[in-house]
């Protein structure tokens, strides 16, 4: 397997946020984490780029355990996140933003950049448009292609997506989702937090059920999409609409 999160504990506080959670990610698979606000898919995300440190538990990514190296470290081995929220730098233009997610690139691997521009601008059209605009003045959905960008700029093994379509309009939800795909295509391995169940699950291999901080469900992500007990607890009922995924939003999560 690429990825393996074994009986990991993180805590805010005394708060504890997660409580023992075990999942994989194997190459070439899109996985997504679905939840209520709350259930720890946000600090999930956290805690394998290293943001949050791991009370207890191990994070082993190609086999190496990874629990206790710095975030930039990771994004060195081949983990790279577009964060909830977007993060973009807004004083700083799209080629900007983007060439700050190749900043770990060193020695041969720097020749390569510049076709990662290409790549990401054929991905994104937009974005090679708006090339020399601050981030700040760009539309929601144009931030939200360039925070992908930007984490593809890593040219990362495994691409952790938080939210990718957290307030957006459906016809650009529509094309995130399909450039998502188009990244998977090329090779790319994701793991996936979407407040959009429907659309996760439509998408992905296999998913995980968070509550609480645990793992409640795991499967075939096209089963969870016909179990009734998940469409009633976080679809919504309206499994095929394509509408907003009920209550699967991370919020604070």
């Amino acid at each position: 397997m690429l990825l393996e999160l074994k009986d990991v504990h993180v805590h805010y506080g005394k708060v504890e946020a997660l409580k023992g959670i075990s999942i994989t990610v194997d190459e070439g698979e899109i996985v997504t984490l679905i939840g209520a606000n709350g259930a720890g898919k946000t600090t999930t995300l956290k805690t394998i780029s290293g943001v949050r440190p791991v009370t207890s538990g191990s994070v082993t990514f190609r086999g190496d355990n990874i629990t206790s190296l710095p975030g930039h470290r990771r994004v060195e081995r081949g983990l790279s996140q577009a964060p909830e929220g977007r993060g973009i730098f807004p004083g700083m233009t799209v080629v900007e933003n983007l060439e700050m997610g190749a900043y770990a690139r060193r020695g041969s691997q720097r020749k390569e950049v510049p076709a990662d521009f290409e790549r990401v601008y054929q991905l994104f059209p937009r974005l090679a448009e708006r090339r020399s605009q601050m981030g700040g003045t760009l539309s929601g959905g144009e931030q939200q292609m360039l925070a992908i960008g930007r984490a593809l700029m890593a040219r990362p093994q495994v691409l952790l997506l938080d939210e990718p379509s957290m307030g957006l309009a459906p016809k650009l939800v529509s094309q995130i989702f399909q450039i998502i795909r188009e990244i998977s295509a090329q090779g790319t391995t994701i793991l996936l937090v979407e407040q959009n169940a429907v659309q996760a699950l439509s998408l992905a291999h296999r998913a995980y059920v968070l509550e609480s901080g645990l793992v409640v469900r795991s499967a075939d992500a096209h089963s969870l999409l016909d179990d009734e007990s998940v469409r009633a607890a976080y679809l919504g009922g309206a499994v095929g609409s394509g509408g907003s995924g009920g209550s699967g939003g991370s919020g604070g999560s």
